[in-house]
């Protein structure tokens, strides 16, 4: 079965700080947001491995990546998908189809805060028609955002099978959804934040788990 994640949950820009402004700054920026977001959850190596895992069994439950098409979710979701294609790659030999998905316009949330950025759709040339789409996210919290992403889904073409891979499942589900992959299960508070940091948005790769701001 596949999931997905919506505004109930922490809003997706609150996964990381902001893009680093220069070395020296841009670590004091990064050691700020460590401090006041907890303790570290995920190291880069942490991440490294789990990547490596999830890769490996997206090619044992798909025959060997046959038909796969990889699918990241804004923002995280996006370089988390590209990074499972080289891996996949790498261990067979040939490339996997991967893109982006957009998932603005099917929130459940949207009339409540109508304002929102537009991000990128992609979608490999041959499409998701007949195939197994992996769709990719960061972290999966209530469910709604994968929700969303389904039904974003919906209006490209009709896969054979929709999977779902997620670096982190925090829990506190609000529908029935849940990941095929997942990279680490950790168990949170509802006041708690999951931040996923990663070197293409943020300048290092970590998931640091700490207080929500009140």
């Amino acid at each position: 079965m596949c999931a997905m994640r919506p505004e109930h949950e922490p809003k997706r820009p609150a996964s990381g700080p902001s893009r680093d402004e220069g070395a020296a700054g841009g670590n004091a920026v990064l050691n700020r947001a460590e401090a006041s977001a907890g303790k570290t959850v995920l190291t880069s190596e942490e991440i490294r491995r789990a990547l490596s895992r999830i890769a490996h069994e997206i090619l044992e439950r798909t025959h060997g990546g046959e038909g796969v098409v990889l699918l990241g979710i804004p923002t995280r979701g996006v370089y988390l998908a590209r990074r499972l294609a080289a891996r996949i790659g790498e261990f067979e030999g040939a490339p996997v189809p991967h893109g982006s998905l957009d998932v603005t316009m099917h929130r459940d949330d949207l009339r409540l805060r109508p304002a929102r950025a537009l991000q990128r759709t992609e979608v490999p040339p041959d499409g998701v028609d007949g195939k197994t789409v992996v769709l990719v996210d960061d972290v999966l919290f209530s469910g709604r955002t994968v929700r969303a992403a389904l039904d974003a889904l919906n209006d490209l073409g009709r896969p054979r099978a929709v999977q779902l891979a997620v670096l982190v499942d925090r829990g506190h589900r609000e529908l029935p959804i849940r990941a095929d992959y997942v990279g680490k299960n950790l168990p949170t508070a509802h006041r708690e934040m999951v931040r996923v940091l990663l070197t293409e948005t943020d300048g290092q790769d970590s998931v640091l788990l700490g207080e929500r701001a009140r």
